[in-house]
């Protein structure tokens, strides 16, 4: 299919799509008439990266372990595996937070970035 149709039919922009072949998420091959050609699979492919990124997962992440899912037949343990991966990801950085508001909210009123309330700089 071409990129009019792989765009309607997948819910993005033609940008993105050349985008993403550009980075190799996806591969189209050249029509003679220079045109894109998808094979319709792609679209199932590209609601996957949808997705994906919905979870939190980034383009180099999908692009490092797509072609490695789309191989395994049952990839759903596979799957799991990474949303597990990602869920600690997602802790940690949720910690991280955690003592950022702590350290903001200690200096609200100081009028100085250095100093916490309370304490002198």
């Amino acid at each position: 299919m071409r990129i009019g149709e792989l765009a309607a039919q997948a819910g993005m922009s033609r940008d993105t799509i050349r985008f993403y072949e550009k980075i190799g998420l996806v591969q189209g091959r050249r029509l003679p008439n220079g045109y894109r050609d998808f094979p319709p699979e792609t679209v199932t492919w590209l609601h996957y990266v949808r997705t994906a990124q919905t979870l939190g997962f980034s383009l180099a992440e999908i692009a490092r372990t797509g072609e490695e899912l789309r191989a395994l037949p049952d990839a759903a343990e596979a799957l799991s595996v990474l949303f597990q991966e990602k869920i600690h990801v997602v802790d940690a950085r949720m910690a991280e937070l955690a003592t950022l508001r702590t350290e903001l909210v200690a200096r609200v009123g100081t009028g100085c970035p250095l100093r916490a309330a309370g304490r002198s700089a």
